[in-house]
């Protein structure tokens, strides 16, 4: 069963829409309470000079990442890590955010969607959910390079896939955009079915009041967002 996340936009805080994230990610914390970052403070003191300067770095590029996340309504960052046909594992990122629009999300949605149906580029189409209409972009585009270590970029791969999946939300002016990354070229069809599997677990419904609802009537089989996640991730 895949672990149940809940997230909402970073003014309110109050869980606004739901969705399944399945085995083998692992999610950030970006909002990190204040006790604890002051207790990895507290050990870092402690270490020797040269690991100090080590861990601070790392610290500072943790907050500086945690900053351009919350900077760019990102409500969900996790980390993936699956093992490979060949023995080793492929590793992906996937993020959650907000996007406000100036009109009707769902005209939006509704636009991009047609123009897709009607257009020469397939790498975009329009997508039925069980929560409403959306779209499916991917795209492959260059890594991006650290500048700190250009010579490491070179070893790396020189290209990833990208996935995105746009909803609009019910009753506020925004788009829900799930986001998967992935160097692993080759995987991309199955990066692609994780995806797919993730928005089709998306509901604005909070499943708890379903589950209740449910274990009120009599046995039956499951419905809505407990059936999606079910179904996508067993």
């Amino acid at each position: 069963m895949a672990n149940e996340v809940t997230t909402a936009p970073q003014d309110t805080r109050k869980p606004a829409f739901w969705y399944g994230l399945p085995v083998g990610y692992m999610s950030l914390d970006l909002l990190p309470p204040a006790e604890r970052l002051m207790e990895i403070i507290n050990q870092l003191r402690g270490l020797p000079e040269q690991e100090r300067d080590e861990a601070d770095r790392a610290l500072r590029l943790y907050a500086g990442i945690i900053s351009l996340l919350n900077t760019n309504r990102v409500q969900e960052c996790a980390l993936g890590v699956h093992p490979d046909d060949a023995g080793g594992f492929t590793t992906s990122v996937f993020t959650v955010s907000t996007l406000p629009t100036s009109g009707s999300a769902k005209l939006v949605v509704a636009g991009l969607a047609g123009s897709a149906a009607d257009g020469p580029d397939e790498g975009m189409r329009p997508l039925e959910l069980p929560c409403g209409v959306g779209f499916l972009a991917e795209k492959r585009s260059p890594a991006p390079r650290s500048s700190r270590h250009p010579e490491r970029s070179d070893a790396a791969s020189s290209h990833i896939w990208q996935g995105t999946v746009a909803v609009a939300a019910p009753s506020t002016p925004e788009l829900i955009v799930l986001q998967m990354v992935t160097p692993d070229l080759d995987s991309a069809d199955d990066y692609r079915n994780i995806l797919l599997g993730i928005a089709r677990t998306l509901t604005f419904t909070d499943p708890a009041r379903a589950m209740a609802a449910d274990e009120d009537r009599e046995p039956e089989a499951p419905t809505g967002a407990s059936a999606a996640m079910r179904n996508d991730f067993g």
